[in-house]
């Protein structure tokens, strides 16, 4: 019997750094590109891709409004 690979899946509360996130956001895609993975498999990578792809977009949205806070404080 084939091995399975663990599935890509981490508890709601987890907090994530943007670094962290973007690493197995990357790797999440990498396996979904290369393949060999069963349907259940691939549907929970994409899953967890869809998630870290949200906590990224989060980190940089907060990111921005850092900078627009500091350069309106600076006017």
């Amino acid at each position: 019997m084939p091995e399975q690979k663990k599935a890509a899946t981490a508890p709601a509360e987890e907090k994530l750094s943007y670094e962290a996130a973007r690493e197995e956001l990357v790797e999440v895609v990498r396996r979904l590109e290369q393949g060999g993975t069963t349907l259940e498999e691939s549907l929970a990578l994409w899953e967890r891709g869809e998630h870290l792809a949200t906590v990224c977009q989060q980190w940089l949205d907060g990111a921005r409004e850092r900078l627009d806070a500091a350069l309106d404080t600076d006017r």
